[in-house]
């Protein structure tokens, strides 16, 4: 019987040496997944950062694309209201040469011709005071009186020229044609010719002749191609070819 004991014990440490391998391997497979689940949370996190920058690139290429939008659309704008200057100068200046009066002493006569000595005759600076004063209606006659007095004069042209723009002034048209033209047939070399030109062409304009007008700002251009009076009916040319301006 006493034989039995060292079986017995070895036994018994087989199976506590067993039982110590088997906590091992459970120690050591909970440590895993621990360490598994650990990971798992780190990647859960990685791809929600991940899904927060995505969406704010996102957003911020729809900023940007909004941005850019509104760029093109103030540009689109700035280059309207640039035309729409341009055309508005346009119209002042010529609303201007046909409304303002031009205060004229010195007769622009062509080179080469004598000039009187004692200045413009008396007769000729009290039509033309009444003129610059816009006493129109009582300038023609007193314009007409100097022709009448003076008709082969250095000033004549410039007479004939103002009863024009009176007429024009008190919207006679008609007759503002008529003195206009006297001077383009009278004088064609005179500095006002240029002038009487254009201001047919304005009008022919008013009264809604549109082919006259443009017949007549064609002539002052290739007549008079350097004139002042020729820059306006380039001017007057393109705002017939573009009535919706």
């Amino acid at each position: 019987m006493y034989r039995l004991y060292p079986i017995v014990f070895v036994g018994v440490a087989l199976l506590l040496g067993g039982c110590g391998a088997n906590d091992l391997v459970v120690k050591r497979q909970t440590e895993t997944e621990t360490r598994v689940e650990h990971l798992f949370q780190v990647t859960g996190g990685f791809e929600s950062r991940l899904n927060e920058l995505s969406t704010r690139l996102a957003a911020l290429e729809e900023q940007d694309a909004q941005r850019g939008a509104l760029v093109r659309e103030l540009a689109e704008n700035v280059h309207d209201l640039k035309q729409s200057n341009q055309i508005l100068q346009s119209k002042v200046q010529t609303v201007a040469v046909g409304t303002t009066p031009k205060v004229e002493v010195v007769n622009p006569d062509m080179a080469g011709r004598p000039k009187e000595s004692n200045g413009p005759p008396a007769a000729y600076l009290k039509a033309f005071g009444l003129y610059s004063a816009n006493n129109f209606t009582a300038a023609i006659p007193a314009f007409e009186k100097f022709l009448a007095s003076s008709p082969a004069g250095e000033y004549t042209p410039n007479a004939q020229y103002w009863i024009g723009e009176c007429y024009y002034s008190i919207s006679d048209i008609p007759k503002a044609l008529a003195a206009f033209q006297k001077v383009v047939d009278g004088w064609p070399r005179h500095a006002k010719a240029p002038d009487a030109l254009l201001k047919i062409g304005y009008s022919e304009v008013a009264l809604k002749q549109r082919d006259k007008a443009r017949a007549a700002f064609e002539r002052l251009i290739r007549q008079y191609p350097g004139s002042p009076a020729a820059v306006k009916a380039r001017e007057r040319l393109m705002m017939l070819d573009n009535p919706a301006s």
